[in-house]
């Protein structure tokens, strides 16, 4: 048996115990498409700390779980005769041949710039009645919706052409934002940290850095030496109330040595 043989035979085996799952396990029978979201969304999570620690292992445990829902979302699509497994399957098929001509045209392109500026137009006008930017989901994280916010109107042209020029903005934002504060607008304030936010962001874009990411490393890292002052002031005996705010910054100074 070849490898693509082997695939189909095991999806196929897989999709069946999906189907038998649904229609013999109570609590899977109780469950409704969107019932299963926030699952859908912590094994997503799930997934990206896998890919993150580039544990090979717990990759391929945490796709199965997401490919589980995914199959899951489909049997129940097919329950309501709303598509079926094979209208997916031809849909995706037929979006990633029409929207790569470079690979399955004649289309020549320079480079991924190209590549991504074509992808828009043609997604634009696949759906006529839509912007560019309404295929970003409105639920998404902030921080990463702002990225691809960005990341849309940037392939079409709509971007600065140096990291150094987004920086005069961000300054010129933290003035406005200190301004707020002083007139205590709070209305103003929180106008101006959005737009802080929304600028560091584009400048992480610029540098190819994640801001989702690097925000939840900071998160990670701050958790760790929290943790460590907690421990340290249990082993002095001590209470958090007690303590200044100069002996909990020489506590957390300590944390970054640990």
């Amino acid at each position: 048996m070849n490898r693509k043989e082997d695939l189909c035979k095991e999806f196929i085996e897989l999709y069946n115990v999906v189907e038998r799952v649904r229609k013999k396990c109570p609590w899977d029978q109780k469950q409704t498409p969107k019932s299963l979201i926030p699952y859908l969304l912590e094994e997503t999570y799930e997934l990206i700390e896998a890919l993150e620690e580039n544990n090979s292992e717990k990759i391929k445990e945490e796709l199965g779980d997401v490919l589980l829902h995914i199959l899951m979302q489909i049997v129940m699509g097919e329950e309501e005769k709303k598509f079926s497994f094979a209208e997916v399957c031809k849909n995706l098929r037929t979006k990633l041949i029409i929207r790569h001509p470079h690979v399955f045209g004649n289309v020549e392109v320079n480079g991924v710039k190209d590549i991504l500026t074509n992808w828009e137009t043609i997604k634009s006008q696949e759906k006529e009645e839509k912007g560019i930017l309404s295929g970003v989901p409105l639920n998404m994280p902030s921080l990463l919706s702002a990225f691809r916010i960005q990341e849309k109107a940037s392939h079409v042209g709509f971007d600065w052409e140096k990291t150094e020029d987004i920086l005069p903005k961000l300054k010129e934002e933290f003035k406005e934002l200190e301004e707020a504060i002083t007139n205590k607008n709070k209305e103003k304030i929180e106008e101006e940290i959005g737009d802080i936010l929304f600028t560091i962001v584009n400048i992480s874009r610029h540098l190819n850095i994640e801001p989702e990411g690097a925000l939840r490393k900071t998160n990670k890292k701050f958790i760790k030496r929290f943790e460590f002052i907690e421990k340290k002031i249990k082993e002095l005996g001590k209470d958090w109330k007690n303590l200044t705010l100069k002996e909990l910054d020489e506590l957390w100074e300590l944390s970054k040595t640990s």
